[in-house]
């Protein structure tokens, strides 16, 4: 079925088939209403994955950015460093999910994902470093604070390190993904190119990027009583 072929519904509304920029169809009804693929909480093929991504992967650059600002000036921000690292982690864990559920239907001969093709090589040999760093990044961050900085010892070093590691690969993973992220969104259309708005699964997609993003907020208020001690030391520094 064409783009330029309709089928009648009830309501006497037509819809069609839109051809994306992948080559997956996206369900779309004229009138400016939402077909039923736009309700849907879940689906959108590769294209739903990929969008998804995508988007996870915008958020934390959004996140990562904070952070940075936050490194300039890190005794006097250090509340805001810890709030947005523990934000930080539910994104993380939904764009490794993201990118995990791609790379396991690939590799298990999905037809569908096998016909739209693995990643380049670059990102996939960077992938695990990603992953791994990201991990360690976390994980040695929550640590420190709940250890407090009289006992950070070793695991400031390995928090730093693991840092440093993170962000180059973050950063060479994300401009990699560039491409991606423009072919998930837009779509020629008629000449023009345009925002794909009503692709299956869009419910889903904005219930989880808000559900990790909230879970991420709560995370950081139930751990804001372990901030005391770091913000003290901080100060503490900056004063001496």
């Amino acid at each position: 079925m064409t783009a330029d072929q309709q089928t009648p519904v009830r309501g006497g509304l037509r819809r069609q088939l839109t051809p994306l920029t992948h080559g997956e169809p996206e369900l779309r009804c004229k009138g400016g209403r939402s077909g039923p693929a736009d309700g849907r909480l879940t689906g959108g093929g590769t294209m739903g994955n990929e969008r998804l991504t995508a988007a996870t992967g915008i958020l934390l650059v959004v996140l990562l950015a904070v952070i940075g600002v936050t490194l300039l000036r890190l005794r006097s921000l250090i509340s805001v460093h810890l709030f947005i690292g523990l934000v930080l982690i539910p994104p993380v864990a939904l764009k490794m999910a993201s990118t995990g559920y791609r790379f396991m239907r690939y590799y298990t001969s999905d037809p569908v994902y096998r016909e739209r093709g693995a990643p380049p090589t670059a990102l996939r040999l960077s992938a695990p470093i990603v992953v791994a760093s990201s991990v360690a990044v976390l994980a040695t961050g929550v640590a420190l604070l709940l250890v407090g900085p009289d006992s950070a010892g070793i695991l400031r070093g390995l928090h730093k390190a693991s840092f440093i590691v993170w962000v180059a690969f973050m950063a060479l993973h994300v401009l990699g993904h560039l491409p991606d992220i423009q072919k998930a969104f837009l779509t020629r259309r008629e000449g023009h190119v345009e925002y794909n708005h009503l692709a299956a699964g869009r419910a889903g997609r904005i219930i989880s990027l808000a559900g990790v993003l909230l879970a991420g907020v709560v995370l950081a208020i139930l751990l804001i009583p372990h901030f005391g001690s770091w913000s003290h030391f901080e100060a503490f520094r900056r004063h001496h």
